[in-house]
């Protein structure tokens, strides 16, 4: 998941950033409203966690204009303004979720698989393909009931792919997945990837085998 992260308090954003790419995230991180409306033109995200107190304004005022540009995409704030009339506010202008600064980790990852849950109740929490169960929460696959030991921009790609397995994921498409906007991309780092885990997924009898679609991406599928 590609994680937008608008927060102008550096040591703190730093600090979310590293727990939230631990836990296998992409994360762009802006620190005002202008950046993150200049972020939601890229239509890459997939959640939004949202500071309050910006420099140039409320990040209430970024909900309307980023769904107009994304819409279904969750947006959880973030914020040490807890008053119960802030709360309110920060939801009626269409947050999905609103956490009182300080809190701690857990209870933000939570609160963030659950609205992942919000917007199709019926998406599967784990995806079977052949003899591989990826877990869609955790970000982790299993094999004959063991963890297979991926690199996290290994998850990601293959996170993609199991999302739209049985179907070509262009290069593209595979990129935004797993680099934010800050990394640098080599010619080769995405094909470096892809082959470590065909390795890896070979090794453990996975069952599935990655396609390489000449010149437009990968495609997963479970071996016949």
């Amino acid at each position: 998941m590609r994680i937008l992260l608008v927060e102008d308090e550096a040591e703190f954003a730093k600090a979310l950033r590293g727990a939230l790419e631990r836990e296998q995230f992409v994360v762009d991180w802006v620190n005002s409203l202008s950046l993150a409306n200049e972020a939601s033109q890229s239509r890459v995200h997939e959640l939004v966690l949202l500071d309050r107190t910006l420099p140039d304004g409320d990040g209430v005022d970024l909900i309307a204009p980023f769904r107009s540009n994304n819409p279904g995409v969750p947006i959880i704030v973030l914020s040490a303004r807890g008053e119960l009339s802030d709360r309110i506010t920060g939801l009626d202008e269409g947050a999905d979720d609103y956490l009182v600064k300080p809190f701690e980790l857990e209870e933000m990852f939570a609160r963030i698989r659950a609205v992942q849950r919000r917007p199709n109740e019926l998406a599967p929490d784990e995806i079977v393909v052949g003899h591989m169960v990826f877990d869609m929460a955790f970000g982790e696959a299993r094999v004959k009931g063991m963890r297979l030991d991926l690199q996290r921009r290994e998850v990601r790609v293959l996170n993609a792919l199991v999302r739209r397995r049985g179907r070509t994921v262009l290069r593209e498409s595979l990129e935004d997945s797993v680099y934010g906007f800050d990394d640098e991309i080599q010619s080769n780092t995405l094909d470096s990837h892809i082959s470590r885990l065909r390795r890896k997924l070979s090794v453990a009898d996975a069952g599935v085998e990655i396609h390489t679609v000449r010149g437009v991406g990968y495609l997963l599928k479970a071996k016949e």
